[in-house]
């Protein structure tokens, strides 16, 4: 499944109705001075240049106290040019990370993880979803991968991967199990399912021995090893999945595609176009 590909329509769709509505804006707020974060800001600042979005940067030290991020996400909240924020994790130890995820408008949430977001997606009424599992269900549907009735088995539990992504496919009638670090005999959970979505962290867990012959296999992983870099499935699943993720090239463009496409949605809320489900 070639996510670099759709991706690149996606942004190309994206930019065009940027350019309609005059102004979208995203504002990005980093605390300390993490190189991983650090990339993973230019990048998204770049990509929202390259759409057209007008990006704004905001740097906190490292010792920055929990009041003043609180007044800095609260000042964004009402800051009519801001159409969308994110707060990029991880955070110093000394914040509080849940406290200032619920600091945010849950309109302007591109991330999608303040609780009243992920309170709607339990109830079906999506409003701000996080953007790895839009992109998978982008990538399923572009490649007419059959969801209802069909057997769905989600490697992993985070709030910003597994446990959405198992909410959307539920939402698609698929029958969803979710497994995890504790659960016994992973390889037969796995080998049962019709779509299988990996997203752990860990360097080729997932072996050919795990998948079904012609499953649909979403490898979210990103793991750099001295071999090179790897996803949480193997390569050698290619030999007996229907479809399968490429790493990189996979769901990782389809990320960033779909973070733009949250700041458009957050415009979209904010203009009154589209009623946010709240």
């Amino acid at each position: 499944m070639d996510g670099k590909a759709l991706a690149e329509r996606i942004r190309a769709e994206l930019k065009a109705e940027v350019a309609r509505r005059g102004h979208v804006g995203l504002a990005t707020v980093l605390v300390g001075d993490d190189p991983a974060s650090e990339i993973y800001i230019r990048l998204k600042h770049r990509a929202l240049g390259e759409v057209g979005i007008e990006a704004r940067d905001v740097r906190l030290s490292a010792d920055t106290p929990q009041d003043e991020v609180l007044r800095t996400v609260e000042q964004l909240n009402g800051d009519d040019a801001i159409d969308g924020m994110l707060v990029q994790l991880p955070l110093p130890r000394h914040l509080d990370e849940a406290a200032i995820i619920r600091a945010i408008d849950p309109v302007k949430d591109v991330d999608g993880l303040h609780p009243v977001n992920a309170g709607l997606l339990y109830l079906g009424r999506p409003g701000h979803v996080p953007a790895t599992p839009l992109g998978i269900m982008r990538l399923l549907a572009e490649y007419d991968v059959e969801l209802e009735g069909a057997r769905a088995v989600v490697v992993g539990r985070s709030a910003i991967v597994g446990k959405p992504v198992a909410l959307l496919l539920l939402g698609a009638n698929a029958t969803v199990t979710i497994c995890h670090s504790r659960t016994p005999d992973l390889e037969a959970r796995t080998r049962e399912a019709d779509v299988l979505v990996v997203a752990v962290g860990r360097d080729r867990l997932i072996g050919i021995d795990g998948v079904k012959d012609g499953a649909t296999v979403v490898d979210v992983g990103m793991n750099r090893s001295e071999d090179g870099l790897f996803g949480d499935v193997d390569p050698s699943v290619a030999g007996v999945a229907g479809l399968l993720t490429p790493v990189p090239g996979g769901v990782g463009p389809m990320t960033i595609a779909l973070l733009l496409e949250n700041a458009v949605r957050a415009s979209r809320f904010r203009s009154g176009e589209v009623a946010f489900p709240f």
